[in-house]
């Protein structure tokens, strides 16, 4: 996930980090729901209980989850914020070094000769735009106003949530499913399925082998979760 993760906080476009955030939000509601309930149902408990424990773990796990998120991007936020005062300070009191910097990150880039020496001293002329091109280019840290924890967790909690009570959906009895949990697997499936090409178009990578990576990683989970409920309803007297 981590090019996911560097995709949603660098923002890119509009809608950047909010794709990034739901992907995420919805990844996580649907395999640990899921893992819930395969559990539950490998145990032999009634579909009563899986209800119960499958919407305790979206409340809980929706609300751990969105509150991480938040915590971590206002972290992330207080991180940009002091490396951009250290930049600042460094440049008032490291004046060449900083120039001399400016002037490699450009020569990385093709420039050389009077267009390096212009370019250098265009950059150097404005403080702020000075820093960003430090931020930016040698750190590579995104801008902080790009970085919205309230969002983020909101847009978590909301992607868990939709995503979470997909695999319950065949055990509320207002359906009368006979094998609600072949229906939640099949179910199960193609959301995890589509989550992955989500993440994949927001990684840009092949959207098809995304989504078949995100169904591997969610069977190996569902599969774990189902074969220790069985094997633990076997351990404890009816």
């Amino acid at each position: 996930m981590e090019q996911l993760y560097k995709f949603q906080k660098e923002g890119h476009g509009r809608w950047g980090g909010v794709v990034g955030d739901a992907v995420l939000g919805a990844n996580d509601g649907i395999i640990t729901t899921f893992a819930v309930v395969a559990g539950v149902t490998g145990a032999n408990l009634s579909p009563v209980i899986v209800l119960i424990i499958g919407f305790a773990n979206i409340i809980a796990d929706g609300i751990s989850m969105a509150l991480g998120n938040y915590l971590g991007t206002k972290s992330e936020q207080h991180f940009i914020r002091s490396e951009r005062k250290r930049e600042e300070w460094e440049i008032d009191n490291k004046r060449e070094e900083e120039v001399d910097e400016i002037r490699h990150i450009f020569s990385q880039r093709g420039f050389s000769g009077s267009d390096l020496e212009k370019v250098v001293e265009v950059i150097t002329a404005d403080k702020k735009r000075w820093v960003d091109v430090m931020m930016r280019d040698e750190l590579g840290l995104p801008d902080e106003a790009s970085l919205k924890p309230m969002r983020s967790a909101g847009v978590t909690f909301v992607g868990f949530g939709i995503f979470g009570i997909l695999p319950l959906l065949a055990y509320l009895p207002v359906f009368h499913i006979q094998e609600p949990f072949k229906l939640a697997s099949i179910l199960t499936g193609l959301a995890i399925f589509t989550v992955g090409v989500f993440s994949g178009y927001a990684t840009k990578r092949n959207i098809f082998v995304a989504g078949l990576e995100m169904l591997f990683i969610g069977s190996i989970s569902a599969s774990s979760a189902y074969f220790v409920g069985a094997f633990i309803s076997k351990l404890i007297p009816a």
